[in-house]
């Protein structure tokens, strides 16, 4: 049975808002854990999450910050670079969506941009059994440099040809991973991997 919704789970006293799509035998869901300035109606997000669902995938887009968070965040910064509440909102995510009946038979993976990636490894981290793939784009891993040695889950990276300085600071990740592990650099794209074919 295939199921498309709004969900709202109750994580650790805050309202989580999210969309979540699973089509029919999906065999996974992905847990997508957004960067900073983005959300659950990011159009990239959205367009990544349409072609996992079309390969049999599962997808939860969801919020990281809640809509008061999000407004003081935007005014002065104070939640984007914080690795360890949006991990541990990460974390309430999936812990919530394992108790859930048409969810708790999937394998669950993450797919992470930005400083969400840095949650999303992180939180791959905390829960070796439960995640089994961590996939990075343009992200931020360096932020989650304490945990890279912990996280068991296959790990890609991917980049930007043109985001220079991304580049370096996934290579010096990379080197931290001990998971079995891929960099893949893609040439002509950008940070936010706006450009046509990326």
């Amino acid at each position: 049975m295939q199921i498309t919704k709004e969900i709202l789970m109750h994580i650790n006293g805050k309202n989580i808002y999210g969309n979540l799509k699973i089509p029919e035998k999906a065999e996974g869901l992905v847990i997508f854990a957004h960067g900073s300035g983005s959300g659950r109606f990011s159009p990239r997000n959205m367009r990544v999450s349409g072609i996992l669902n079309k390969n049999g995938l599962g997808t939860l887009l969801f919020d990281l910050l809640t809509a008061e968070e999000e407004k003081i965040d935007n005014y002065s910064g104070e939640y984007r670079f914080n690795i360890e509440l949006l991990a541990d909102r990460l974390i309430g995510v999936t812990d919530w969506l394992i108790k859930e009946p048409p969810i708790k038979s999937l394998k669950l993976g993450y797919f992470g941009a930005s400083t969400g990636a840095a949650a999303a490894l992180t939180a791959a981290a905390e829960r070796p059994n439960i995640i089994h793939a961590v996939v990075s784009r343009g992200g931020r891993p360096d932020l989650a440099m304490e945990s890279l040695h912990r996280v068991k889950a296959p790990t890609l990276l991917i980049v930007g040809g043109e985001d220079f300085e991304v580049i370096e600071l996934n290579r010096t990740a990379y080197e931290n991973i001990t998971a079995k592990k891929k960099l893949e650099i893609i040439p002509g794209a950008t940070h936010l991997f706006e450009e046509p074919g990326a």
